[in-house]
């Protein structure tokens, strides 16, 4: 019997109300209005422009003051839905198959058991023939974030890839950068905060998604252990935003995201969603920020609901924003992978997610199956393309991710594409773009 860990991180709630989280507030500020006293016993964070986070003892009595204030555009409570436990990594029959010759290119002992690495008439996405034919000699490091539970960064295949904030020293419980956070040697922990309402610095995921995710993505290549990802030369940010039971909030998103674009992140990974969408405002006017000031390409899951999002949202996938790229899940046998999520206007493209082998904690390695593990294998094509031509804007990477797909009869009418993504072409269709 085949053993599937379905990503239980990419659902949809089913809580008919969110419960309300009374004690934030997010005000957005009119363009060129003065800024209100939000009061003395609140905390006041400005999360990027005029938007700002004011955090007390109950947010309602600011939020009746502020709703006729003519300097205010929105306000919007900071929300949760129902919580949904999350499964841990089981063992497949994957876990011991060899599913393609990596040709001496790789000298990781594991890495033939990434399926995704095959061509596109196996069903991969052709990081072997991309790699045989392209290289990486001339590569540039590209910056990846991903917003999960958290990494592993002690790991023995991801320590090397791991993002380190150099204006940082750690553990000595000082902001020695000076960017608002104490300790952020690696990365932030929305989920966790201080006095101050101020993200704090731990990261360890205590799950295991966040560090499968980051394998897949970045696994360092050719250094004798483990397998490899996909992208060859990225540093990752591990961002602890989705909790172990999931039911992650706009507020922590927003953050997550801000936090990743000022520390030079071009794309972001989201392997997380779920059907409420709480606020209505801050996540698309936080994408749009980043793309217009940072230049950032957003990488969401579709959702593991076997859901039209067309006609049944999933939130992010479902925000209407340029830099978002939205990704379904496909099987070795090239199908699209029976719990995915898809969507004729809603879903971009297709990319392997299906008995997905990377990382997870305390240097193991297992299988894991969802949208959830099609994302990132479209972050490290999308990282791989951008490290040989780092001069694509978010919107031409997008593009080029989307124009060099390899079309499949079975993908038609349930994604803009109607394809399964190929590293190979997405490098050769790049290098004709001025």
């Amino acid at each position: 019997m085949k053993f599937l860990l379905m990503s239980m991180l990419v659902l949809t709630m089913t809580s008919a109300h969110a419960a309300i989280t009374p004690t934030e507030l997010v005000v957005k500020v009119k363009a060129g209005k003065a800024v209100p006293n939000f009061g003395a016993d609140s905390k006041v964070q400005n999360l990027f422009g005029n938007i700002y986070i004011v955090r007390n003892n109950d947010v309602s009595v600011l939020e009746k003051q502020l709703k006729n204030n003519p300097n205010i555009e929105y306000t919007e409570r900071n929300s949760r839905a129902e919580k949904s436990p999350l499964p841990m990594p089981v063992a497949s029959p994957l876990d011991v198959e060899k599913s393609f010759k990596a040709v001496n290119l790789f000298n990781d002992p594991k890495v033939d058991k990434i399926w995704s690495f095959n061509d596109a008439d196996k069903n991969g996405v052709s990081v072997n023939a991309a790699y045989q034919l392209h290289g990486t000699s001339a590569t540039s490091t590209v910056i990846v974030a991903v917003v999960d539970t958290g990494i592993d960064y002690t790991h023995e295949d991801l320590k090397d890839v791991v993002w380190v904030n150099e204006g940082e020293i750690p553990g000595n419980g000082i902001d020695d950068d000076g960017n608002g956070y104490v300790d952020d040697v690696n990365g932030i922990n929305t989920l966790v905060r201080d006095s101050q309402g101020r993200a704090t610095g731990n990261n360890k995921d205590t799950h295991s998604h966040g560090t499968h995710v980051s394998g897949t993505i970045g696994a360092k290549q050719n250094n004798g252990i483990g397998i490899a990802g996909i992208a060859s030369n990225v540093k990752i940010i591990g961002i602890k935003t989705v909790p172990n039971s999931s039911d992650e909030t706009d507020i922590d998103v927003a953050e997550s995201f801000i936090y990743a674009a000022k520390n030079g992140a071009k794309i972001i990974n989201c392997s997380f969603g779920k059907g409420q969408n709480e606020g209505k405002n801050l996540i698309p006017d936080t994408l749009k920020y980043i793309q217009d000031k940072y230049g950032v390409l957003v990488i969401a899951a579709a959702g593991n609901d076997t859901s039209d999002i067309d006609k049944y949202p999933t939130y992010p996938a479902s925000h209407k924003s340029d830099n978002l790229l939205i990704i379904a899940s496909t099987t070795k046998t090239g199908a699209l992978s029976s719990f995915s999520n898809y969507g004729k206007v809603n879903v971009d493209v297709a990319a392997p997610g299906s008995d997905v082998f990377s990382t997870t904690p305390g240097n193991r390695y297992a299988s894991m199956s969802g949208t959830s593990m099609a994302s990132p294998t479209t972050t490290g094509v999308a990282a791989e393309i951008l490290s040989h031509y780092p001069n694509l804007s978010p919107l031409q990477l997008k593009q080029v991710i989307m124009d060099s797909v390899n079309t499949d009869y079975r993908y038609k009418d349930k994604m803009i594409t109607g394809g399964r993504i190929d590293l190979l072409k997405g490098l050769e269709l790049a290098r004709s773009i001025k």
